[in-house]
């Protein structure tokens, strides 16, 4: 509707009217999530909306699939008949692409949150140096995403009792999964912004074709249609998201699997070998880890000629974005294993003392819903409650509500 409305489409204003009609009253049309090649728009998939407009097809309408002829008398809504023009400005585009991807940039928004707080319960449950946190040493790099992963870590982190009973140990210096977490995360954060940019720019575009230009009175035919900007930010996107999932699973490896002792026990449970405690888990990152790698590979390197040749060259935006989006569901469920897990290290190596303020704070409210993991019981009503926690947002409103906002 919003690109239908800059005017450039030739379309009549019924058209867009009758798109934010459906949208105000949940008739939502049944797309196919297959079958686009993101060029000359997303043809096969929007080609469903426009069925519906014309009063056929199918739509969702409260939680049920259902015929629009059906849906459209119960809501009260009138179809149309399209006029010229219409129905090609209603096919063409690039916004099944943009969609996918927006949905997919509002998740990783949440998710560079929440790694750098379930990496703050890491630090702490690791007994690791806060120093590689350090406000002058990254300014000295001044890449704006580590400067405000830094940031993040270090308010997570202040009034931490329990760096202080580390602070003459003998490590020289923590793994890089603790150590380079500004770095890494920074990047992932940077690349965000990028496609932010990119996705905020698509969707104020006219990206149907041939476009109408009233004030000269010419009509050109031209590419707005070509998806290779999303295609291109949603390969990046998913390069960053799978790099947040893969640092996490190191950091839950070492938590595991102590450095020199320094963690109690094993798997963090007391009496490894007669009880598992965290192996599984971690496993399970280990196998979400290995899907990411395969996932990330880049959609928008591959073509394939189209329509007798003529689309000869091709973004595959569509998919870019479909796999993206699984990553971050993946990395949704690694972070969630993460913060059971630190939290798990915390309890281990705490010995009364506190926690950095916004670790402590919602350390506390994890425990009023999981108990510490005293010996091997089915996880996976647990391992649900913490994906819940990422999944929702929750454990940002907590900890934000404590220590202010964090920096994305």
């Amino acid at each position: 509707a919003n690109c239908l409305a800059e005017g450039y489409s030739g379309c009549r204003t019924d058209i867009i009217l009758l798109l934010c009609e459906m949208i105000n009253k949940g008739v939502t049309p049944v797309l196919p999530s297959q079958g686009s090649v993101g060029a000359c728009g997303d043809l096969a998939p929007l080609a469903h909306i426009a069925k519906v407009l014309i009063g056929d097809g199918e739509v969702w309408y409260q939680g049920e699939k259902r015929k629009s002829s059906e849906i459209f008398k119960k809501a009260g809504l009138v179809s149309v008949t399209l006029e010229p023009k219409e129905g090609l400005s209603l096919v063409n585009g690039t916004h099944f692409s943009l969609a996918i991807a927006c949905d997919v940039l509002v998740q990783a928004e949440k998710l560079l949150k929440i790694a750098d707080i379930t990496g703050a319960f890491s630090v702490e449950g690791d007994l690791a140096s806060f120093h590689p946190f350090d406000e002058a040493l990254l300014r000295a790099k001044p890449h704006l995403g580590a400067i405000k992963t830094g940031n993040n870590l270090r308010k997570m982190l202040a009034g931490s009792e329990i760096n202080l009973t580390h602070k003459n140990c003998n490590r020289v210096q923590d793994p890089y999964s603790l150590r380079c977490m500004p770095q890494v995360h920074g990047a992932a954060k940077d690349a965000f912004s990028f496609v932010k940019n990119i996705l905020e720019t698509e969707l104020n575009s006219s990206t149907d074709n041939p476009l109408v230009f009233t004030d000269t009175k010419k009509i050109i035919s031209g590419g707005n249609f070509h998806g290779e900007s999303i295609a291109m930010a949603m390969d990046f996107l998913s390069i960053a998201l799978a790099e947040l999932g893969s640092i996490s699973e190191r950091r839950v490896a070492l938590l595991t699997d102590p450095i020199q002792n320094e963690i109690p026990t094993q798997f963090l449970i007391p009496e490894p070998g007669i009880h598992s405690g965290f192996m599984i888990p971690q496993v399970v990152m280990s196998a979400l880890v290995s899907e990411n790698k395969t996932l990330a590979h880049p959609a928008s390197v591959d073509s394939i000629p189209t329509s007798a040749g003529q689309e000869d060259h091709i973004s595959m935006s569509s998919w870019a974005a479909r796999k993206a989006k699984q990553i971050a569901n993946n990395v949704e469920r690694i972070l969630g294993i993460e913060l059971l897990a630190g939290a798990q290290a915390i309890d281990s190596v705490s010995k009364g003392k506190k926690c950095g303020k916004g670790v402590s704070t919602l350390h506390h409210y994890i425990r009023k819903s999981l108990p510490v993991l005293k010996e091997d019981k089915h996880l996976s009503s647990q391992l649900q409650i913490a994906y819940n926690f990422v999944e929702t947002g929750v454990i940002i409103d907590i900890v934000e509500k404590e220590i202010g906002s964090l920096d994305i």
